[in-house]
């Protein structure tokens, strides 16, 4: 596969595929996009000419079957992403998965299934990207023991206004986003990097505009996704979770993400790191060095797993199930009320 052409397939053109995916992959030597199956045959036309792709598929199992595909890209909800990885595996298809790994965990889990019975394919999941640039600064410090024992990890993401009238969106819409909740899981990946994983959850959550025009068919439907969420949690590291996420706390600032630990403290805030000690007056910014400095490079690594070049990091299936079983345990507690053990 190193010296031949690697044929991809596309599932779902959405912004991201076409903002990120298709332009990352055509970027690679001796890549090329061969189909494309996009919601409907219009606009998956739409797609192929903008980016020169010479098939539209008029349904998604078209693209899997494609005899040219080595590789496809499912860019759709999570409601297609088990259907449409398990399908590519099984017909010989290396897989990258937009975030959002699946519906739920057992989708997910059923995923790394089929990935472990073709180890020789490739099977990754689009990372939660926003911590890249400063995770292997954030793990080294955290090694070298800056804060001492983590004690309290603190997330909170917010700073919009409720959006009182706007249209049904896919992320409401739990038939289409299963039981993921806003950016909750990709906050909880970047916390793996960091902390690992929580072993027990507790969760409260709120709808507030309980229902919402689908503006394709006009229908109202029910909104049953929270638009705000509060999650207590134990890291098996020892410390204590806190996770805000919310698309109601209208002026509360930028994403924060803090780690205070026996002897210090770390922060991510707006990209960038800050850290202080005891006997510290004031956070203070914390240089990244090249050397450490992540960047977006999905596509990259995808292709250059499919070749032999590397191993797939960001994110392998094994993760994206242990973001996906966080997800579940999240509502289930706000469903029950109770704490709900980690993993599932």
């Amino acid at each position: 596969m190193e010296t031949q052409t690697l044929k991809v397939g596309i599932i779902g053109a959405g912004a991201n595929t076409c903002d990120r995916h298709i332009p990352g992959l055509l970027a690679q030597d001796n890549v090329t996009v061969v189909t494309v199956a996009n919601r409907s045959r219009e606009s998956g036309q739409r797609i192929a000419d903008r980016f020169g792709i010479p098939h539209v598929a008029v349904h998604w199992r078209e693209v899997v079957s494609h005899p040219e595909v080595n590789a496809v890209v499912i860019g759709t909800w999570p409601y297609l992403h088990c259907a449409a990885t398990v399908s590519a595996l099984n017909a010989g298809r290396h897989v990258m998965c937009e975030a959002r790994m699946a519906m739920d965990a057992a989708e997910a889990r059923q995923m790394l299934q089929a990935s472990c019975l073709h180890p020789e394919l490739v099977a990754q999941i689009v990372p939660s990207p926003m911590t890249l640039g400063v995770d292997k600064t954030m793990q080294r410090l955290l090694k070298t023991g800056i804060v001492g024992d983590p004690l309290v990890v603190d997330i909170q993401v917010g700073g919009a206004w409720l959006d009182l009238d706007g249209p049904l969106h896919w992320r409401h819409d739990m038939d289409r986003s299963g039981f993921n909740i806003m950016s909750m899981g990709i906050w909880y990946e970047a916390l793996m990097r960091w902390v690992g994983v929580a072993t027990s959850v507790a969760a409260m959550g709120r709808v507030y505009i309980t229902r919402r025009t689908d503006p394709e068919t006009g229908r109202e439907h029910a909104v049953r996704v929270p638009e705000h969420v509060d999650i207590l949690g134990q890291l098996a590291c020892g410390a204590q979770l806190h996770m805000q996420i919310s698309a109601v706390t209208g002026m509360a600032g930028r994403p924060r993400a803090a780690i205070y630990g026996s002897h210090g403290t770390l922060v991510f805030e707006n990209g960038k790191l800050l850290a202080g000690t005891r006997d510290a007056e004031s956070l203070q910014p914390v240089s990244v060095p090249a050397h450490e400095k992540g960047s977006w490079r999905v596509e990259e690594e995808f292709v250059n797993a499919v070749r032999g070049q590397e191993q797939i990091t960001h994110t392998d299936f094994a993760t994206g199930v242990k973001y996906m079983e966080f997800t579940e345990a999240v509502t289930r507690s706000m469903q029950s009320g109770r704490t709900v053990p980690l993993p599932l």
